[in-house]
C-alpha cells in the first residue's frame, strides 16, 4: 500500500478522472520509492553470506548481536533464493546470524552486492502518520508536475531563471521538515 493513495493525489492534482488509476498509482509508488529508504526502520544490510549444508550465515558491517536474537523471525531480501523469505534465527554472533536454508552447494564467504536486507518486526506504521503522508503527498504531486510540465521548476537565487529538472536533490530537502523525526540517521551521509 502507497502512502499517497490514489484517490488522495486524484483529489490534489484536480484531475478527476481524466487519468487511469494505473498512471496515477505509479505515481504514488515513486513517491514511496524516494521517501521510504530514508524512514528509520528494523533493518540490517547484509554485506555477504556463506553456506555449508542447511546452515546459511549472513554477515554485517554493523554489529548486531543486540538488534536480533537468537529464534527471532526476520525477513530476508536481496540475498539469493536459499537466503530470502521468512527465517528463524538460529545463532547470533557480534557481525553475523544463521539461518537454516535449503541444502545445496557450500559456498565460501562471499559479498552481496548490492546488499540485501535483514527486516525484524516493525514498530512503526508510516501509513497512519501524518506528517509522512502529507510529504508523500508532496512528493508524489512533484513527480506528477515534472511528468507534465517538466520546465516547471523551481526558481534560483540569484538569476530568478527557471530550473529545467524538479527531480534533483532538492526533492527530498523540501519536505525534510515533516519527515525530521522519523529519518533513519544511517541515511543522512553525505
Amino acid at each position: 500500500m502507497s502512502l499517497t493513495t490514489i484517490a488522495e493525489l486524484r483529489t490534489a492534482l484536480g484531475v478527476g478522472s481524466l487519468y487511469a488509476d494505473a498512471t496515477l498509482q505509479e505515481v504514488c509508488d515513486a513517491a514511496d520509492n524516494v521517501l521510504l529508504p530514508f524512514l528509520w526502520k528494523n533493518e540490517q544490510s547484509i554485506v555477504a553470506h556463506s553456506s555449508n549444508g542447511t546452515v546459511g550465515t549472513l554477515y554485517f558491517d554493523n554489529v548486531i548481536n543486540e538488534v536480533f536474537y537468537v529464534g527471532q523471525t526476520v525477513t530476508i531480501s536481496g540475498a539469493g533464493s536459499r537466503y530470502n523469505g521468512s527465517k528463524t534465527i538460529t545463532g547470533v554472533s557480534e557481525y553475523s546470524f544463521t539461518i537454516t536454508i535449503t541444502a545445496g552447494n557450500n559456498n565460501p564467504y562471499h559479498v552481496v552486492a548490492p546488499y540485501g536486507i535483514a527486516a525484524a518486526e516493525t514498530y512503526t506504521d508510516y501509513t497512519a502518520i501524518a506528517a509522512i503522508q502529507e510529504a508523500s503527498l508532496m512528493i508524489s504531486i512533484d513527480i506528477w508536475q515534472s511528468r507534465q510540465a517538466p520546465s516547471s521548476g523551481g526558481v534560483t537565487i540569484d538569476g530568478y531563471q527557471p530550473s529545467p529538472y524538479r527531480m534533483g536533490n532538492t526533492l527530498l530537502a523540501r519536505v525534510r521538515g515533516l519527515l525530521a523525526p522519523y529519518l533513519d540517521p544511517r541515511s543522512m551521509v553525505g
